[in-house]
């Protein structure tokens, strides 16, 4: 083969290629070709990737870059003379090469970013060892010269390239798109090539693989643009001539210039970059005293061996310390000796400045030595926890030690890490954001001007599962399959959204992730750099491989709430708490918690959690463990068996005696990953290393390896030399039956059970917050609410959970609050720093300046502050949330003078400034010039309406009252739900912390889900009108209530009944369907709106008042039989995540057995008149806001012009309030029942 790809795209030219990285090779090769290329532009993202693709396809990669080159100097940024750049393709010869290239791609970033990362003649000077260059696509500079008719211009360039690679390294790149610009542009070149003496080579600026990918690129241009396919204005590719051809077809293109093919081979046959996987880069680390790592290793060891389990543990024999030199041994066989060395310096650090730090996290916390170099704080002895789950001799791979700090200070340990082992060596990772399929219907469904009704509608249709993928939702959801087979908008979305599902949208900075180096970065991986700083180009993941130290130093909001718990205790209470030294078994803690009790308690605050809680009335700290395993989808089956056997000790069942040690602790129920290793060891006769290679293979269900690990689990296996390597549980005593039901049983709980050294870890933290909050409420309420300030939903509900408490949540004060919230006598005071406008400037000079001060009055307060943190608007918010009651209640007063008082001091502060006189220095009759008005206006205060809502403006809570207050009673008779119900509900946007045990969004264990039919009273706000595209009106606002606040969307049909009940500041009772989406908050499309005092008639008129009850545990049924038969049988009918408006919904076979007896239909059908006049989309929506308050088993079915019928979702039932509103809305004679 004559013929190498030498300029292609793939994904990672980011909304641009689209020749995917894991296709590519495989393609190339069934094309008779033996190596390709990878030049993205100015990025270096994929090569990683790309090799090894390339590798496993038995091609050779070829490692490059299309830099782009600026039009000066890489520093000249000058907006006029310098956006315009050019192209170049460098190509790594060899790793000299490699390494320069990155050096070259890293300066573009981290030196001559200007919209796209530029480099200069100069990088290309001293970085151009071991480069081959090619001149580019029409984007080159030599290209756009001739282009320009400057064919010297052009030939000096070539010259100069020539000059900097080298003879015999420099290309001239010749493509033929068919562009009208191509012809010209080959012609010079050639030219050129004859007269400079340098060869040409032809290459095709493949940006996809096939040509049939054209369309699917062209929406991916348009997805970048924000744009539709159809807008004649944007970015688009002339043609489809852009993709992988194959040899013949460039031969045919340059049918004169064979020899530019060929060479294509030849630049490919001198092109061997070859990575080494495995080889670690750690970080030099230098112990003290003269001791080799090795020996301070040990020292350290057994000084926290001594600290943690006594003098006793360091004799000959114990088993302690056989633990530790058994891991000890394996660490410095392993080559990690310098690993533990690092993370316990920057930990050491980090306790040593008074830094919180986390119990540990992950599987580290299986090993004695973190336990006794104090990177973790769990006994893995006690809680029987295996050092092989982390660290397994049979299976090489670094160790992988994650951290918590205190969120407030993390940076501190990071620019500790910086300062020990050099800027250079130390960077941020950097991650990509992928077009997951949800995301990439929505984004397709735009750009082929789909209406947003409807692309939603086929999002909402694929199931909210972990890792779920188009096709997999095709074959889950039947619906869905058969939309995509009779509808061609359908079947057009979801092939075009296949296409580019899972490429890379974006980049960005892994949130945690930090890079520590032993030689400067840039000699290992290129360079990027974020907003948030520099970054490697390449992932995580990719980063390990290459032998790199990787860490995640995490912010955990939790640590630095207990810190600041802990401090008020001692201010308060003189007691210091060290939950080092205290066991797990407070009674009072699990008191608390059974009775649920949870409200910001780590990991069990969730309304889900609560509720196991209470049913599992958790009596130890084994308990809490086990249910932050168990509450996550799969192991969720075994909560009520866990609970059954928890309180009824006689139902707990084991196939085999041999299960009870291993089981006992969780009632013979399996919840964690240990348990699986422990029963492979102690009854299958395994090592621990091999035992954990089984678990690995039956989590990932890999059915080889299964199959043959049965088979030695049963019956065992020899070495070849006769003795047994595996004595199999034949061997064991344990009968071939029971054998086979326990590895079956395992395979099976295998893909869903939980690391216990990770839930273990952060039990610890749920206890220590547990035990504060039991024991200390006031000052836990007080850093609770301090960790949430700007979060004013959290607060509101922490605030009542202080009520409940009976705890009192004091005001802000100017005489008595500090920055956060404080705890003093009983009672919490607000800080205020949670009050808007108001900067922690302004805060310390209020706090120092009435240090020793009698402060009664407006005028002495502002004396009081440093003239130069004073500003008028943080006044103003301080007096708005009533921070200067004290002073006066009457607001109005002493905002009516505030801007004068404040004007005065500081207009006084600036004409004494010259002769350097603080404002404190002045003397009490110059003081008296601060006074702009006499004490007080005599002005009526404002009414209780207009401070309530100062207040809610200034700290997003109410404290004085609230504006329900007055149907507190009325509303809690008739809503179904609140939005502390519905957002606990919805699983989208957890933080990073609450998403690693959450239940994902496909178990919907919430209370409510995806279209779910509610009625909700509160507070109108926001209150944005908007006209249709039919020109009718319709309302976007906010509904609060107790719990917070929710988006509110009006359509124009039940807007126009009640626009006149909706404004600002009015109380309304509404109905409507909630909608939960990817990636944002809820949301409740209304269909009835009326006055708060007329709620009731919501349930007068049968729109039900039902509260969703509590999901079951059970994840199974998530697809297709979510409805339950009580659920059918009284017509509930709750809307599910996989259906969509027009479609039927998905029940399992028993349940249509159960409805076909008695299936009756309401039958609707649309005239093209009324398309028309307000489009199908408006009327369907205006269909199922009537229909969702009228729930039952009747099926309705929607008829549109031309179309098959569609059947709802979710049935009816049937009374006279809906046929009025249907026959209106679609003519009496269209409506059939």
């Amino acid at each position: 083969m004559a013929f190498t790809h030498l300029h292609v795209h793939s994904e990672y030219s980011l909304l641009d290629g689209m020749s995917r990285i894991s296709e590519a090779p495989e393609y190339v090769k069934s094309l008779g070709m033996d190596s390709l290329a990878i030049t993205d532009h100015g990025v270096m993202f994929g090569i990683v990737d790309f090799y090894k693709s390339c590798k496993k396809a038995g091609i050779k990669p070829i490692i490059g870059c299309e830099v782009y080159v600026a039009a000066r100097t890489r520093f000249d940024k000058d907006p006029e003379r310098d956006r315009g750049m050019f192209h170049l393709i460098l190509l790594a010869e060899n790793m000299t090469g490699y390494k320069n290239l990155t050096k070259i791609v890293s300066i573009g970033f981290t030196e001559g970013f200007y919209f796209k990362p530029r480099v200069d003649k100069e990088v290309l000077r001293e970085h151009s060892e071991g480069i081959i260059c090619l001149s580019a696509c029409l984007a080159g500079a030599i290209p756009r010269k001739i282009l320009g008719g400057d064919y010297s211009g052009a030939e000096a360039e070539a010259i100069e390239l020539q000059e900097i690679f080298g003879k015999d390294n420099f290309f001239l790149e010749i493509q033929n798109h068919f562009l009208d610009e191509d012809k010209a542009v080959t012609e010079g070149l050639v030219r050129l090539a004859k007269e400079i003496g340098a060869p040409l080579v032809a290459t095709n600026d493949a940006h996809y693989i096939k040509r049939s990918d054209a369309k699917a690129h062209d929406v991916l241009l348009a997805i970048q643009t924000g744009t539709t396919v159809d807008d004649e204005n944007r970015m688009r590719f002339a043609n489809d001539e852009f993709y992988l051809k194959d040899e013949s077809e460039m031969f045919s293109l340059f049918p004169d210039l064979p020899e530019a093919i060929e060479n294509t081979h030849r630049v490919a046959e001198r092109c061997n970059v070859e990575f080494e996987f495995g080889n670690y880069h750690l970080p030099e680390f230098i112990s003290p005293g003269g001791l080799t790592n090795r020996e301070y290793l040990r020292q350290l060891c057994y000084q926290g061996l001594e600290r943690r389990y006594g003098s006793e543990a360091l004799e000959d024999g114990n088993f302690y310390r056989e633990r530790l030199e058994g891991e000890l041994s394996v660490i410095e066989s392993m080559g990690y000796v310098e690993y533990f060395l690092i993370v316990w310096d920057f930990i050491h650090y980090a306790k040593s400045n008074g830094i919180p730090v986390g119990p540990g996290r992950g599987s580290a916390a299986g090993s004695i030595v973190a336990y006794s170099l104090a990177i973790t704080e769990i006994d893995p002895i006690k809680y029987n926890l295996i050092f092989e789950r982390f660290l397994n001799p049979e299976r090489v791979s670094m160790p992988d030690i994650d951290v918590d700090f205190c969120i407030d200070r993390r940076q501190e340990v990071i620019d500790y890490v910086v300062r020990k082992y050099g800027k250079d060596k130390v960077s941020q990772i950097i991650t990509f954001g992928t077009l997951k399929a949800k995301a990439a219907v929505r984004d397709v469904g735009r750009v082929l001007n789909a209406s947003y009704a409807e692309a939603d509608a086929i999002a909402k249709a694929i199931p909210n599962e972990l890792g779920i993928t188009i096709s997999k939702a095709l074959d889950i959801n039947r619906d869905l399959r058969t939309r995509y087979e009779t509808e061609p908008l359908v079947k057009n979305i979801l092939d075009m959204s296949m296409a580019v599902e899972g490429m890379p949208r974006h980049s960005s900075t892994h949130a945690a992730g930090i890079v520590i180096s032993k030689m400067p970065l840039d000699e290992y991986v290129p360079l990027y750099m974020s907003d948030k700083g520099l970054a490697t180009q390449f992932n995580m993941t990719t980063i390990e491989e290459l032998g790199l130290l990787k860490m995640d130093f995490l912010g955990l909001r939790n640590l630095t709430m207990i810190n600041e718990a802990l401090q008020l205790i001692k201010e308060n209470h003189d007691v210091e708490i060290d939950f080092g030294k205290m066991d797990y078994d407070d009674p009072a803690v699990y008191d608390m918690i059974a009775k649920g009790n949870t409200q910001g308690i780590f990991q069990l605050e969730s309304t889900g959690m609560t509720e196991f809680m209470k049913n599992l009335s958790p009596s130890c700290f084994e308990d809490i463990v086990a249910g932050i395993s168990l509450y996550r989808p799969g192991p969720m089956d075994s909560i009520p068996k866990y609970i059954d056997n928890k309180k009824n000790p006689d139902h707990v069942k084991y196939v085999d005696p041999h299960l009870e040690p291993i089981l006992n602790v969780t009632y013979g129920c399996m919840v964690y990953q240990e348990q699986v290793m422990q029963i492979v060891r102690d009854l299958g006769g395994y090592s621990y290393g091999r035992s954990d290679l089984v678990r690995r293979a039956m989590s990932k269900k890999k059915m080889s390896v299964m199959l043959e690990e049965k088979k030695y689990f049963i019956h065992g296996k020899d070495d070849s030399d006769g003795t047994p390597a595996i004595r199999g549980c034949i061997a064991n005593g344990i009968p071939e039956k029971a054998a086979e039901a326990i590895f079956d049983d395992m395979v099976s709980f295998a893909e869903y059970a939980f690391n216990k050294s990770h839930a273990a870890a952060y039990a610890v933290i749920s206890y220590e917050t547990a035990y504060l909050k039991a024991h200390y409420p006031v000052e836990f309420m007080a850093a609770l609410m301090s960790s949430v300030m700007g979060e004013p939903r959290h607060i509101a509900a922490y605030i009542r959970n202080c009520k409940e408490l009976g705890i009192e949540v004091l005001p802000p004060s100017v005489l008595h609050s500090r920055r956060k919230f404080t705890a003093k006598d009983g009672k919490i005071r607000f800080g205020l720093l949670a009050i808007k406008n108001v900067g922690t400037g302004i805060v310390d000079a209020i706090v120092e300046g009435r240090r020793g001060c009698n402060i009664d009055n407006l005028y002495d307060f502002i004396k009081s502050i440093d003239p130069s943190e004073l500003n008028k608007k943080a006044v103003e918010c301080l007096i708005k949330a009533g921070a200067m009651d004290e002073f006066t209640p009457n607001r109005a007063a002493l905002l009516a003078i505030s801007d004068d008082a404040v004007g005065a001091a500081q207009s006084s502060a600036r004409k004494l400034s010259k002769d350097q006189i603080s404002l404190f220095q002045l003397d009490s009759d110059l003081m008296e010039d601060v006074k702009t008005a006499p004490e007080l206006p005599d002005i009526q205060n404002f009414d209780m309406a207009h401070l309530l809502a100062m207040e809610k403006e200034m700290m997003g809570v109410y404290l004085s009252g609230h504006p329900l207050d007055k149907y507190r009673e009325l509303i809690g008779k008739n809503i179904t739900a609140n939005t502390g119900e519905i957002f606990d509900s919805n699983t989208n946007g957890r933080d990073e912390e609450a998403a690693e045990f959450a239940v994902d969004s496909g178990s919907n264990n919430g209370k409510f889900r995806d279209g779910d039919s509610v009625i909700m009273a509160g507070l109108v706000g926001n209150l944005r009108r908007m006209v249709t595209k039919s020109n009718q009106e319709m309302a976007r606002l906010t509904i609060e209530d107790y719990y917070g606040v929710i988006t509110a969307i009006v359509f124009p049909r039940d807007y126009a009944k009640t626009k006149y009940i909706l404004a600002n500041d009015a109380i309304v009772a509404i109905k409507g369907t909630l909608s939960f989406k990817e990636d944002s908050d809820p949301e409740i499309l209304v269909n009835r709106v009326t006055e708060i005092e007329r709620i009731s008639e919501f349930e007068e008129q049968g729109y039900g008042n039902e509260r969703s009850g509590m999901r079951r545990y059970s994840r199974s049924s998530s697809y297709g039989n979510r409805n339950s038969a009580d659920e059918l049988a009284d017509g509930r009918g709750p809307a599910r995540a996989d259906s969509f408006p027009g479609t039927a919904a998905n029940y399992s076979k028993s349940d249509k057995l159960k409805l076909h007896s008695d299936e009756r239909y309401l039958k609707l059908r649309v005239s093209n008149e009324l398309v028309e006049q307000l489009g199908a989309d408006e009327i369907q929506q205006r269909i199922l806001g009537s229909a969702s308050a009228h729930r039952g088993r009747i099926v309705m079915l929607i008829y549109l012009p031309g179309q098959k019928p569609m059947r709802s979702a979710n049935g009816v039932s049937i009374d006279e309030n809906l046929l009025i509103e249907l026959e209106q809305l679609l003519g009496k004679e269209n409506v059939k029942y």
